[in-house]
């Protein structure tokens, strides 16, 4: 597959060590789009340091902090890794930036540096079926999803354009979906660990359901 102006078609292409940007809650799936500000000191180098070379940053959720350092907290496993497809410079110091999802990868080690941010070794031997455009696609029982995720929008009073969403692939509604769901951070990452696309609509489909059974029972919550 080609993310930008490279091309990864398989575990071997992907960096061996990467810097890793810890964000609770965030979800970044190969194929789609991740914007992100960018203002920390810490962060902003890390993003001067990947323009500088080959524009991999990985995406991993905290799994809480580590020690009594709660600036470092500890790391989950499983990560994806993107690619920078675009970037702006606002002029105050920070960076408006666009990450495209490769390939998740487990963490093997994290890495001794003087760098402001971590660096880790990583493989995403486990995930070849990532570096597979449309993999599992034609699995996905596209009415469930489009049935939950009706149901999320009317019990919130939301609206959707349902022209653009019907002519998205299964691939990117199922992870579109997943990544701009208000999940807390653990039912993210189950949705980041589901082994294929199939098992992870399927996967969004039971947590929504299961979003809105809480909701009905004790009343919605605002978003």
């Amino acid at each position: 597959m080609k993310v930008g102006n490279v091309s990864y078609n398989s575990p071997g292409d992907l960096p061996e060590a990467i810097p890793v940007f810890p964000l609770p809650g965030a979800l970044l799936l190969p194929r789609a789009e991740m914007p992100l500000n960018i203002f920390e000191p810490r962060y902003v180098a890390m993003v001067d340091a990947a323009l500088a070379g080959q524009r991999v940053i990985g995406m991993v959720q905290p799994s809480g902090p580590t020690g009594r350092d709660l600036d470092r907290p500890s790391l989950q496993n499983i990560g994806c890794a993107g690619r920078i497809t675009g970037f702006e410079e606002t002029g105050d110091g920070r960076y408006a930036i666009t990450l495209t999802g490769i390939a998740r990868f487990h963490i093997r080690e994290e890495m001794a540096t003087a760098t402001p941010f971590r660096l880790c070794r990583v493989t995403a031997a486990a995930f070849a079926g990532d570096f597979l455009e449309h993999a599992e696609a034609a699995t996905v029982d596209r009415t469930a999803v489009l049935k939950t995720f009706r149901a999320y929008l009317e019990a919130h009073n939301l609206e959707a354009d349902w022209e653009t969403v019907s002519q998205a692939s299964n691939e990117m509604l199922v992870n579109a979906l997943a990544m701009m769901a208000p999940f807390d951070p653990a039912e993210k990452q189950a949705l980041l660990e589901a082994p294929d696309l199939r098992a992870r609509a399927e996967t969004l489909v039971a947590i929504t359901e299961m979003s809105l059974a809480r909701e009905s029972a004790t009343g919605p919550t605002l978003q």
